[in-house]
């Protein structure tokens, strides 16, 4: 019977690594009592799946890349979240009698015993590195510790025969610095940080805590969709709110008036700022916190998604060396990215760059950036009147609330700079009529704003799991696609994977309408046209509506119909 060939000895013969690299790894595994496997991968001689590919040929089984599985929910349910955890296992695949597991450790026969013995179904093996099967598991059953600190907060209230303020008690109140978390602290205080952590770790933009009278409903906004994640016990209300309060360095016996504040955490390496929006409900106090990445900022103009044509435009237009651009479109449609996006191109040692923002989201590195605070007078209008006097290139204007900050804006564009700025309008056009109903002059819009974007955002097909698709020919038929468009289109949808969640969509993109002020747009603007003539006179000049550019993107594989729909309507003029 021949013998048995090692991984190692592997991996020396397929000349992946050299036969000084493993003597030095054994070395290394010797001296830091680690795996040889693992010693590999930390001297960066090997990926993780290198070395399980190969100690799946040494143990005759697969390697498995769990990033591209699509795992059905009722093979995750054969083994309980506990068990998978306990022995840091997937279950993969199922049969009659039989269960396929992924596991970085093909040797542990007490884990093959106990499963067996468990479900009475054969365990077959099949092997992935360790950290993706971690992955995958908080994929699957959600952040590790979630729902045990659920249960040890709500088992604490529960015990306790009087009501208790969890925000002076000691024990309740421990590592109020937001320290690292051990089985040693209290209940509440896990329970809050793992919140955020699974947060932050799912890529969510905001937390939602919300009372009811029965429960409190935890929900993430995932790509700009709501996710519910759990439902703790009412009892726990409380003590929830008050450990937020006490990050958010609010007040903490204040419950009928709404509050605002910011948290600074650190998960994992990354420093995130939390904003804390409070309001009372009729159940109790409602708490949304939003999650500012820093890292969400530091993109270019080019991974926007723009198309080619549109980049070029807006490109050139924001080294104008006057005039207005505004950006339009709803709250949570990326505004504050893109405008953030192009003053990072245009963050150079020679211009002087101001923004007025309600609140400062971002802090820009080399930027001047000032937070409105009307409780003391600091508006819009007055924080632009003052940066005149700086002597600034660039100005940001966080919103054009009213007239009395648009005129500031406009006045700024006349004298010699360039603004930028943003409006709560449908489309683009829109933009034109909504100064106007403001009370600011026709001639004064049609002479100073010489662009307006308006945008949404949409969630993008996964790349993991992501593979060809036909829609029906009556869904293409009534889209209404550009001509030529269909002849060369890739349509994609996703199938559903443990990268994605099983959604089939992971990341999102910009949709975008750009109308240029041109000679003929600024006719109808001095002569107060309705919205309808600009925009069929700015989409005959060439501007792609924001249904269009969306159609254009459903073309190239990157996102579905369905998202299209779902922020963006296709109008008259489109058809």
């Amino acid at each position: 019977m021949a013998k048995r060939r090692n991984f190692a000895e592997i991996l020396v013969k397929c000349k992946v690594i050299s036969q000084e690299q493993l003597e030095e790894a054994q070395t290394v595994a010797s001296a830091r009592k680690i795996k040889l496997g693992d010693a590999l991968v930390q001297l960066d001689y090997v990926s993780a799946n290198n070395v399980m590919r190969a100690m799946a040929q040494e143990y005759g089984t697969q390697f498995v890349k769990l990033e591209t599985l699509n795992i059905p929910a009722d093979v995750v349910s054969l083994i309980p979240e506990h068990v998978a955890r306990e022995f840091n296992i997937v279950p993969i695949a199922a049969d009659e009698g039989e269960l396929t597991i992924a596991t970085s450790e093909p040797e542990d026969f007490n884990m093959i015993d106990k499963l067996t013995f468990m479900l009475n179904r054969r365990i077959n093996i099949n092997l992935s590195p360790a950290e993706a099967i971690r992955k995958t598991l908080n994929s699957l059953y959600g952040q590790e510790g979630i729902a045990q600190a659920v249960s040890l907060a709500a088992d604490a209230a529960a015990s306790t025969t009087t009501e208790i303020d969890f925000s002076e008690t000691d024990i309740y109140a421990a590592d109020d610095e937001g320290g690292d978390l051990d089985e040693t602290s209290a209940p509440i205080v896990r329970l809050a940080q793992l919140i955020i952590t699974e947060a932050v770790q799912l890529k969510a933009s905001d937390i939602h805590i919300e009372p009811f009278e029965d429960r409190i409903r935890i929900r993430y906004r995932i790509d700009g969709v709501l996710v519910e994640r759990d439902s703790p016990p009412r009892r726990l209300l409380g003590a929830l709110l008050s450990r937020i309060k006490i990050l958010s360095k609010l007040d903490i016996a204040e419950r009928r008036r709404t509050q605002d504040g910011r948290i600074k955490v650190t998960v994992g390496e990354k420093e995130l700022d939390l904003r804390v929006s409070i309001i009372p409900t009729n159940h109790g106090q409602s708490v949304v916190m939003r999650i500012l990445d820093k890292d969400n900022i530091k993109i270019g103009l080019r991974q926007l998604g723009f198309a080619e044509d549109d980049f070029t435009t807006f490109n050139t237009l924001i080294r104008r060396p006057n005039g207005i651009i505004l950006v339009t479109g709803p709250t949570g449609s990326g505004k504050t990215t893109s405008l953030y996006a192009a003053l990072n191109a245009l963050n150079t040692p020679d211009r002087k760059i101001i923004t007025a923002e309600d609140p400062v989201e971002y802090y820009l590195a080399g930027i001047n950036q000032v937070e409105i605070k009307h409780q003391i007078g600091l508006d819009f209008a007055s924080v632009i009147r003052s940066m005149l006097r700086q002597a600034p290139n660039i100005i940001l204007v966080g919103e054009m609330r009213d007239l009395e900050t648009a005129q500031m804006g406009i006045q700024a564009s006349l004298t010699g700079h360039l603004v930028f700025s943003t409006l709560h309008t449908n489309d683009a056009p829109s933009a034109v009529t909504r100064l106007a109903d403001m009370g600011v002059p026709s001639y004064l819009i049609a002479s100073s704003v010489i662009a307006i974007m308006a945008q949404r955002l949409v969630r993008t097909i996964c790349k993991k799991c992501r593979e060809p698709f036909q829609p029906p020919q009556s869904v293409l038929d009534s889209a209404g696609f550009p001509a030529g468009v269909l002849e060369s289109a890739h349509f994609m949808h996703g199938r559903g994977c443990t990268a994605c969640n099983m959604k089939g969509y992971k990341g999102r993109l910009g949709i975008y309408e750009l109308m240029k002020m041109s000679s003929k747009i600024r006719e109808l603007t001095f002569a107060e046209a309705p919205t309808t003539q600009i925009r069929q006179a700015a989409i005959t000049e060439g501007m792609k509506t924001l249904y269009v550019d969306g159609l254009l993107k459903v073309a190239k594989g990157i996102t579905t119909m369905e998202e299209v729909l779902r922020v963006a309507k296709m109008s008259e003029d489109d058809g």
